[in-house]
């Protein structure tokens, strides 16, 4: 066995991915204050070919170089829109046809993997702050929440291992590889 050399990965141009087809998903981050977090969720929004991440409040944009460190570029690849509020993103998301899902520990919450991704439904993915997570008023506005599945002392993950985590468990339900 070999590791493959970059050159035989065949990935997309920065020109190729503005071109092709996106998933479904726009990612919301509500509030989100790590730039590595912000840099990592680009960087795995490009992996999955997400079609937009929205950063909201707080959050800091593009051009920074902390973003930049973890982002490796994804900032240039992937679409990024600022709001004010996340609940300005999502009512404007919801307008547009979105089903709003944020992944939050809440009364009515879904698990992770039980949740089920409707064939040609758009969907806005929401992760909050740090520490406070989702705002409530987002909660509110959402069409449901999901929880990711844990069974350690912990009762959240970081910001970017959730965006991974939510992100490769719903990109396959939406392509049928789960």
């Amino acid at each position: 066995m070999r590791k493959l050399t970059n050159e035989e990965l065949n990935r997309k141009s920065v020109t190729e991915f503005h071109a092709s087809e996106k998933s479904p998903f726009v990612i919301v981050l509500d509030n989100v204050r790590s730039l590595n977090n912000v840099g990592s969720v680009f960087r795995t929004a490009d992996a999955f070919i997400v079609e937009a991440v929205y950063l909201c409040g707080i959050t800091a944009t593009p051009p920074h170089r902390e973003i930049h460190k973890t982002a490796l570029g994804a900032t240039d690849s992937v679409k990024w829109k600022y709001y004010k509020s996340a609940v300005e993103a999502v009512r404007e998301l919801k307008d547009e046809g979105y089903t709003v899902v944020s992944v939050e520990q809440a009364d009515e919450a879904v698990a992770l993997d039980r949740y089920a991704v409707v064939p040609g439904t758009k969907y806005a993915l929401v992760f909050g702050h740090e520490i406070n997570g989702v705002s409530n008023e987002v909660v509110d506005l959402s069409d449901a929440c999901i929880e990711i599945p844990q069974y350690g002392t912990k009762h959240s993950f970081n910001i970017a291992v959730s965006a991974g985590i939510v992100l490769w468990e719903l990109a396959g339900k939406a392509t049928g590889n789960k």
